[in-house]
C-alpha cells in the first residue's frame, strides 16, 4: 500500500510490468493486470488499494519540466486517463529509455550546464515515447465528448496560448462567446478546479521556468509574463507556492 490518500503537484509516469494493481484516483476505481502504463496528473487525489506480486517503476517530473505537447495531450484530454494495456516488447523498449534517464540523474551530471542538458533531452524522449504510445492506443478527442468537455479543452487551450496577456475567467469568456459564470460553473464540473486555478497554474508553472533556467530578475520575470507590477506577481506567487520567488530560485540553483 502506498502513503494513504493524497495528490501531488508533479506527475507520475508510471509503467507496470506485471501483478496486479487496485487504485483510486479522484475518487475513481482504477485497475489493472499484466503489462500496463499509465500517468496520474498534477493535483489528482489517489491511493493504492491493491497492488499483488507488482514489478514496475514510476518517474516523477516536476510540471514545468514537462514539454508543452505532453502536458496538452493529457492535461486537455479533460477525461478519466485509463491504464494502458500495451505488449511486452514495448515494455522492455520504454524501459530501457527509463533506465538510462535514470542512470543519467546523478550529482556529478547535473551540476553542469553540459550534463543538465543531456539530462533534460533523455526526460524528453521518455516522455515523448510515453505519450507516443498513449496517443496511439488510448486517448482520443472524439466528436462525442459532452459539450462541457469540449468548451473546458478549448479554455485550456486558449490559456496556453493567452496567459501572458488575459488573466481573469471573464476575458477568456468574452473569447469563448460565453458567460463568466458558465465558463467558471462548466470548468469546475469538469476538473473540479474553478477558471481561475488553471490560469494561475500556467502562469506559475513557467514562472518557475524562467526563475530556474534564465537570469532574468524577479522584476523582468514578472514584465515577461505580463505584469507591469511586479511586487503584485511576487505576492501572488508567495500565495501560490508559500515561498517568494527569490526563495523559490534559490531553492533550485
Amino acid at each position: 500500500m502506498d502513503k494513504g490518500i493524497h495528490r501531488d503537484s508533479h506527475y507520475i509516469f508510471t509503467c507496470m510490468e506485471s501483478g496486479h494493481v487496485k487504485m483510486m484516483v479522484d475518487f475513481k476505481t482504477v485497475e489493472a493486470k499484466g503489462s500496463v502504463l499509465f500517468c496520474v496528473l498534477p493535483g489528482q487525489v489517489h491511493q493504492g488499494l491493491l497492488m499483488n506480486n507488482i514489478s514496475g517503476w514510476f518517474v516523477a517530473v516536476k510540471a514545468e519540466l514537462v514539454p508543452d505537447t505532453v502536458r496538452s495531450f493529457f492535461d486537455e484530454s479533460l477525461v478519466e486517463i485509463q491504464p494502458l494495456f500495451i505488449d511486452k516488447n514495448l515494455i522492455e523498449r520504454i524501459s530501457t529509455t527509463a533506465d538510462i534517464l535514470h542512470s543519467s540523474y546523478t550529482h556529478e551530471i547535473l551540476s553542469s550546464k553540459e550534463g543538465f542538458l543531456v539530462a533534460q533531452s533523455l526526460l524528453n524522449a521518455f516522455l515523448g515515447m510515453f505519450t507516443m504510445l498513449y496517443s496511439q492506443n488510448n486517448i482520443s478527442h472524439g466528436s462525442n465528448e459532452s459539450r462541457a468537455l469540449q468548451l473546458s479543452r478549448a479554455f485550456r487551450i486558449l490559456i496556453r496560448q493567452q496567459f501572458k496577456t488575459l488573466k481573469s475567467p471573464s476575458e477568456y469568456a468574452e473569447l469563448l462567446n460565453i458567460t463568466r459564470g458558465y465558463l467558471t460553473e462548466t470548468v469546475r464540473e469538469v476538473t473540479g478546479k474553478p477558471a481561475q486555478h488553471w490560469i494561475h497554474q500556467e502562469i506559475l508553472i513557467e514562472a518557475k521556468r524562467l526563475l530556474v533556467f534564465t537570469n532574468l530578475s524577479v522584476k523582468e520575470v514578472a514584465y515577461e509574463l505580463g505584469y507591469s507590477d511586479h511586487t503584485y506577481f511576487s505576492r501572488l506567487f508567495s500565495k501560490l507556492e508559500n515561498q517568494s520567488p527569490s526563495e523559490f530560485r534559490n531553492q533550485h540553483q
